[in-house]
């Protein structure tokens, strides 16, 4: 997937500004591979909505490039119920990153938008100069106005004083570090809390809003990361770049799709009186995909990976964060014995109705009467040198 590259990350010093999300620490995993240096401050060292603070910081450690993954994120109730504080904080750290990284002379900077700041009714699949040519969701504007202004200030500093600075466009995610908060959470974690709730308190409905018949696009997170770090390289335009895998589904279909691999009989209610958000949000990711670069991750697969993180996960914690994959299980209520030899995980698993299902990512079977383990071989074998009782 390498193209020519414009832009070496060898031995440079990288920002990655909001490494304490779901984003920034994929960007960060896959920045190893590139021997560079990564840099990144937490928001206890460091708020980036204040000016002085962030110029204070740039100055102390002067970054070679930043890649802006920091935002104020959430799904349609978070942006519906704080639309003041999506706008001023989305607006105020992209004010900040930017114009800092402007004035200590970065040699490059990359700026994350996002699929939901396409007009609500653009052309599907999205092109990238559909951007301001129609009204906005009303469920996410305040996000989306903040965003839009961030791509064109890079656009702004582009022109005006020559930065090499650039906006990708990515879709949703999922994957390692979602977040599974029912009220803040996006769709997909929320889907998948609600419906593990289900099944671990043997419910046989689970209400879901809005109709069930919008459409969805969903890319793991470590491919955005790998996307990312790709147009780092190879990338350097004016425009911004849609990032996504080319596909989308139903919300009802996803719910089905997670019902199936956690296990879940019962039926799903959808509740019209709550907001479908935008009717659908697929990207044309054609420019992307004719510089080289494509997805790693097949969404059936990988999902199905996620959603067996999540329903191993003690979903209702105060930090209700779940990983995105076999590797990382981390729950109070299962034990994992990792088998390095043979590369075979054993996980105790709280739904005696799992069915045996087989993916790229791992096959599972269902345990033998009187067994209450799950056996699966896991996907990422290069973690099963250790073992894990948690």
């Amino acid at each position: 997937m390498e193209g020519p590259i414009v832009f070496p990350l060898l031995g440079r010093r990288i920002f990655v500004a909001g490494h304490g999300g779901m984003v920034g620490p994929a960007i960060v995993r896959r920045l190893v591979q590139e021997n560079c240096r990564t840099l990144t401050v937490g928001r206890d060292a460091v708020d980036l909505r204040d000016q002085a603070a962030v110029d204070r910081w740039f100055d102390k450690h002067q970054p070679e490039a930043v890649i802006l993954a920091a935002a104020r994120v959430g799904g349609i109730h978070a942006n519906d119920t704080h639309p003041g504080d999506f706008l001023y904080d989305n607006l105020a750290i992209a004010i900040n990153v930017i114009e800092a990284s402007r004035r200590m002379g970065v040699a490059k900077l990359m700026f994350l938008g996002s699929s939901c700041i396409y007009p609500r009714l653009s052309p599907q699949p999205m092109p990238e100069n559909c951007l301001l040519t129609g009204p906005l969701e009303p469920t996410n504007q305040w996000y989306a106005i903040a965003k839009v202004a961030g791509v064109k200030l890079c656009q702004a500093y582009r022109r005006q004083y020559g930065c090499d600075f650039v906006s990708v466009m990515p879709t949703n995610l999922y994957g390692r570090d979602d977040n599974f908060d029912l009220l803040s959470g996006h769709v997909l974690p929320a889907l998948l809390a609600k419906i593990d709730a289900a099944v671990r308190e043997s419910k046989d409905t689970v209400e879901i809003w809005g109709s069930g018949r919008p459409r969805r696009e969903f890319l793991h997170v470590d491919d955005l990361a790998d996307a990312l770090v790709f147009l780092m390289k190879a990338w350097s335009e004016e425009a911004p770049i849609n990032i996504g895998t080319g596909s989308d589904v139903t919300i009802a279909d996803l719910a089905r799709l997670i019902a199936n691999v956690v296990g879940f009989a019962g039926q799903f209610v959808f509740d019209v009186s709550k907001p479908d958000g935008t009717p659908r949000k697929l990207l044309d990711v054609s420019k992307l995909t004719a510089l080289g670069w494509r997805p790693r991750h097949p969404r059936h697969d990988a999902l199905t990976s996620s959603a067996f993180a999540a329903t191993t996960t003690d979903l209702h914690s105060a930090k209700s964060r779940a990983r995105g994959s076999l590797g990382f299980i981390n729950s109070v209520r299962c034990s994992a014995i990792w088998r390095p030899m043979n590369h075979v995980v054993a996980v105790r698993h709280p739904y005696p109705r799992m069915t045996m299902r087989k993916t790229r990512h791992a096959f599972f079977r269902q345990p033998a009467q009187g067994e209450n383990r799950l056996i699966a071989v896991a996907i990422e074998p290069g973690l099963l040198s250790r073992s894990l009782s948690v």
